[in-house]
């Protein structure tokens, strides 16, 4: 229905979208308890920006281990302000392959065999 409708005007938008659409949807296999956190910007960007924000004012560190005890002692005092993940019980179960459809986890029927 979404192709039928705009793919006359946005044909090249409408394909993208269309072909990644399991990528595109991927946020909702993850429990909705932690959707929050998969909305909040990049976690690399957010860790890193102190470290670029104080070698801006620095110009530099100087030498290679200067920088990379900044950087160490930078990134440490930025792990204290991180927001720990909600229902932490449920990283298991997603990095054991549980499914989540819409948020909700669905336990997996036990087959006969």
């Amino acid at each position: 229905m979404f192709a039928q409708q705009y793919g006359a005007k946005f044909p090249k938008a409408v394909v993208k979208l269309v072909d990644d659409e399991d990528v595109l949807l991927a946020f909702y296999d993850y429990p909705a308890e932690h959707w929050i956190h998969l909305r909040t910007t990049s976690p690399i960007e957010s860790t890193f920006v102190t470290v670029r924000l104080r070698t801006k004012v620095t110009r530099g560190a100087g030498s290679r281990s200067a920088a990379l005890a900044m950087t160490f002692k930078l990134i440490e005092s930025a792990q204290e302000r991180w927001r720990a993940v909600n229902e932490p019980h449920l990283v298991a179960l997603v990095r054991a392959g549980a499914r989540f459809p819409r948020g909700e986890f669905i336990e997996r029927e036990v087959s006969a065999a």
